[in-house]
């Protein structure tokens, strides 16, 4: 199991900075939101994507993914009726793929409610199919074989209407059945939507690819009310050996207080769920 943290906490910090945060922190990885670098993943210069491997070599902190893939981007949307909408969102989402491959990163989140909702006069059972086929067209992208596409199932708290539950995500990577299509789940909506959260961890098993912390309050975990021991128990019974990701969506506090102290709450849970 690994640390990682991401990027966009940092805000406005120099990719320079936030490599050096994140080894300065003890964090083993960084994950990084695109629109953090520039409003469109096509607009990214290639200077830029060079440093990022370079920073991330010179600091020894992975990439581990990339997310929040559509934030800032206007004209995209995986299920609109749209036939071109859709096809212009695909080809788009494959050149965040190869964005991601060319940075070292090993995975993506497939998040992005406000670009998957399913849209009046559309039907689930119509949406649903509609981002499979998607969804396999970015796993398919040439190069990327060892890229793992995960799905997100995303509470209704954040404005999403499509996928909320994991069993949903575990159902679509299912029907995919491709060995890079995975499954991320999310504490902050798990624990609004999941009944048991941590046995809907156990049951996703080896599908999980990637694991996203953070605590009821949109903060790091530690800020709020969430118990991570079972969570992190279970993440150890299924035998997770990938990356816990704090991702916030409160960027008030400070930015090494806060990633610091999430970290320090995230050792303590393994620390006692191993105990158990």
């Amino acid at each position: 199991m690994r640390f990682c943290i991401c990027n966009e906490m940092f805000q406005d910090w120099p990719l320079l900075d936030q490599f050096a945060a994140a080894a300065d922190m003890g964090f083993d990885a960084i994950e990084i939101a695109p629109f953090t670098l520039a409003g469109s993943v096509r607009d990214i210069a290639a200077e830029t994507r060079n440093q990022v491997r370079q920073l991330s070599a010179q600091f020894g902190v992975e990439v581990a993914a990339i997310h929040w893939l559509l934030a800032g981007t206007e004209g995209y949307h995986v299920t609109d009726p749209d036939g071109k909408v859709r096809q212009r969102t695909v080809e788009y989402l494959q050149d965040l793929i190869r964005f991601g491959v060319e940075i070292g990163a090993t995975l993506e989140v497939v998040g992005s409610p406000q670009q998957r909702n399913v849209k009046p006069g559309v039907s689930y059972e119509q949406a649903w199919e509609w981002f499979k086929q998607a969804m396999i067209a970015c796993a398919e992208v040439p190069g990327a074989e060892n890229f793992a596409i995960c799905i997100e199932p995303l509470a209704p708290a954040t404005d999403n209407n499509f996928i909320i539950r994991a069993d949903e995500a575990r159902r679509m990577a299912g029907e995919i059945d491709l060995p890079n299509v995975k499954v991320i789940l999310d504490c902050y909506s798990g624990t609004q939507v999941e009944e048991d959260f941590p046995a809907e961890i156990r049951k996703t098993g080896s599908m999980l690819g990637h694991f996203h912390c953070n605590d009821n309050n949109m903060r790091a975990p530690g800020w709020g009310e969430t118990d991570f021991v079972p969570i992190i128990r279970a993440l150890l019974d299924i035998g997770y050996t990938g990356y816990c990701s704090i991702e916030v969506f409160d960027f008030e506090p400070d930015p090494i207080e806060h990633a610091s102290r999430g970290l320090a709450a995230l050792k303590q849970a393994l620390e006692q769920a191993g105990e158990v």
